[in-house]
């Protein structure tokens, strides 16, 4: 890899964030740059595209802003990418990354999709997730920065996070001497019903977690995630019907509240009575379908997810536990499918079932958050057209957006 100093104008925004623009043939992402800015960067050149290490702006694009968050440029933080853009192009660049991610991975022409605004730009995080480091002799806890990912910087506060979730951390970190004995730790807060959950990751012992819940009247139950294990452990609640929340609340509860209600209307225009909902987490959506009427199958890897969804469920609907892969085939032929699977999208396996239904289900939602998967599994879907695309900015200030795109089979997509 060569190292050069170019000019160049940024043209978009590419899914992460990085602002990107060509010159001589070659491809630049340009970290910080907005649409219409005119750059100077050193780059570190690759065969088909380079990325830029140091960047001064000679133009300022018109849709540039002061970042709020002194974190941004001072550290580098690496938990926002768009901070530096006003939020309508914020919302723009998402639009372009679901775009050319149809265009480009899935093979799908189509139009900018609309990007439903969050109901906040600020302070809707329910939920922050930091490292922890030890160093001489104390704990700090922070984020890395964008540049050198392996770097943590203290964190003075987060300025798209709930504030109660910042006061829970200064009170965590007040007793730090109760963590659990290691050199690093990661570390998540998130609100619930009646307090927050604290769940941490690391170590190999935790005699003081006790104290650590007694210390701190805002959280109201510990989880803990032993080193090398995957396996979630209740270390302290003060209400034992706390055991689920901590996985499965959600980080913008109004934008999750508002895309689900959009699902859910989705689902109605079809009239189905036979429904799976694949990646059902506690039930939510499975529950007001089966409410609504239809005999509704929900598939969760997680079995503690599994036992509050299925007592949820009217009778004549079930929960199954297991990989989605495995179970959707008995599960099918079903008259409408909804997905919401994590980052890594859907198995080979659950497209080449769904493709293979007979009869095919009416409709296919596919709830998203990351439009590069969505858009791979999509393209595993020939036989199903786009019918409809929307998204919903769940995460304003980072690169990340949520989509609902629904599908139909090419004869009724019309």
């Amino acid at each position: 890899m060569t190292h050069d100093t170019v000019e160049v104008e940024i043209r978009d925004i590419a899914a992460g964030g990085d602002g990107v623009g060509r010159t001589d043939g070659l491809v630049v992402f340009a970290p910080r740059t907005a649409p219409g800015d005119r750059i100077r960067a050193s780059i570190a050149r690759g065969k088909r595209f380079a990325r830029a290490t140091r960047v001064e702006i000679l133009r300022a694009s018109a849709d540039r802003v002061a970042p709020v968050c002194a974190h941004y440029e001072r550290d580098a933080c690496g938990g926002c990418q768009l901070q530096h853009l006003s939020y309508d192009a914020q919302r723009a660049a998402k639009a372009g990354m679901i775009r050319d991610a149809f265009v480009r991975i899935g093979r799908r022409a189509t139009e900018l999709p609309p990007v439903r605004h969050s109901w906040s730009p600020w302070r809707y995080r329910t939920k922050l997730t930091l490292a922890l480091r030890r160093a001489e002799g104390r704990w700090i806890a922070g984020l890395h920065r964008y540049d050198d990912p392996g770097a943590v910087f203290p964190l003075e506060d987060c300025a798209i996070t709930d504030e109660r979730v910042m006061a829970a951390w200064d009170a965590i970190m007040a007793h730090a001497e109760w963590l659990p004995p290691a050199d690093a730790l990661r570390a998540s807060v998130r609100l619930l019903d009646g307090g927050a959950g604290f769940v941490v990751e690391g170590g190999r012992a935790w005699p003081d977690g006790e104290r650590l819940l007694a210390a701190v009247p805002a959280l109201s139950a510990i989880w803990w995630i032993p080193a090398e294990t995957r396996g979630r452990r209740l270390v302290a609640a003060r209400d034992e019907g706390l055991a689920h929340g901590a996985s499965f609340a959600q980080v913008n509860p109004r934008v999750a509240g508002q895309m689900r209600e959009y699902v859910l209307a989705l689902v109605r225009t079809h009239g189905p009575r036979r429904v799976v909902d694949a990646y059902a987490g506690i039930g939510d959506t499975a529950e007001a379908v089966a409410r609504a009427g239809a005999r509704v199958t929900a598939i969760e890897l997680d079995r503690d997810a599994v036992r509050a969804c299925a007592a949820r469920l009217p009778a004549g609907s079930r929960a199954m536990a297991g990989r989605v892969e495995h179970l959707l085939p008995q599960a099918l032929p079903a008259d409408l499918i909804v997905l919401n699977p994590p980052r890594a999208g859907v198995a080979p396996e659950v497209t080449r079932a769904l493709e293979g239904a007979a009869p095919r289900p009416s409709a296919i939602i596919y709830v998203s958050c990351d439009p590069a998967t969505l858009a791979r599994d999509v393209s595993r879907l020939p036989s199903f057209r786009v019918a409809s695309l929307t998204a919903f900015d769940m995460f304003p200030q980072t690169a990340h957006v949520e989509t609902v795109c629904e599908l139909r089979p090419e004869e009724m997509a019309a």
